[in-house]
């Protein structure tokens, strides 16, 4: 089954209701009950959060979120340079598109990749949001995966932020006139490819229910134990990027 941008919308928008008549009926269920609801203690980024579950003078520790070891090293966990994802966006991506005309005309081979619940897409102006299912697939998976990492670890949602994904070859050429490093044969034309920003994140939160501040270390952190496990599951090639400052990320 091929995804479009117009599927897409559509179950945004359904999550979005279901989430929210949950919500309604856990807060209608819980209004006529004499104990109070399930509730964080304030604390520290650090991981040092522990939830209790109050009824009348005695409080019952119920869980212990799980400690943030990250990884050792960025450089050496993550460490597929363009040779090695080139390959791997060869084998599994579409022939490049010479531009955005032709990509919109190849959405038997591309997904939209524009709007899904557990991730962000920046206002792209080098790229457009498709990619290859195998990859859009990979791309969603650690959007959950790092909703469900913070939610054990008692860290405030966020999503990740995609801020590159499929280039045409009209793009790579413009990005190199303000670029000199950009990569001609760049594994972004396959459709293979994304960067996701380790040093900005999207709080989710309403009004109503204001998060509290977390460092964007401490995301990264936990972004890189995400990365590091679907690397080692050989889902996926990753490179830390320095002067980009992202993860740069290729579908096996």
């Amino acid at each position: 089954m091929r995804f479009t941008k117009h599927t897409y919308l559509n179950g945004f928008t359904f999550v979005v209701i279901a989430l929210a008549l949950g919500r309604c009926g856990y807060d209608f269920a819980h209004s006529h009950d004499n104990t109070k609801d399930l509730s964080p203690v304030e604390a520290s980024d650090s991981t040092n959060v522990s939830y209790a579950f109050a009824s009348g003078d005695s409080i019952q520790e119920v869980s212990t979120p799980h400690r943030i070891y990250s990884v050792p090293s960025f450089a050496n966990t993550f460490p597929d340079n363009n040779d090695v994802q080139l390959i791997a966006a060869n084998k599994n991506g579409v022939r490049p598109p010479k531009n955005r005309a032709e990509a919109e005309r190849r959405l038997s081979e591309l997904v939209y990749a524009g709007a899904n619940p557990y991730f962000h897409v920046d206002k792209m102006k080098q790229s457009i949001p498709y990619l290859v299912p195998k990859a859009s697939l990979l791309l969603q998976d650690i959007g959950r995966s790092f909703y469900d990492s913070l939610y054990i670890k008692g860290i405030p949602l966020h999503q990740i932020i995609v801020t590159s994904i499929l280039r045409t070859d009209e793009d790579v050429a413009n990005l190199q006139k303000v670029n000199r490093n950009a990569t001609e044969n760049s594994c972004h034309r396959y459709g293979t490819t994304f960067d996701i920003c380790y040093n900005r994140y999207k709080t989710v939160s309403t009004k109503a229910e204001p998060r509290r501040l977390v460092r964007n270390d401490t995301l990264k952190w936990v972004l890189a134990e995400v990365l590091r496990d679907k690397r080692e599951a050989g889902r996926c090639y990753v490179k830390h990027e320095v002067k980009q400052g992202c993860f740069h990320i290729t579908v096996r």
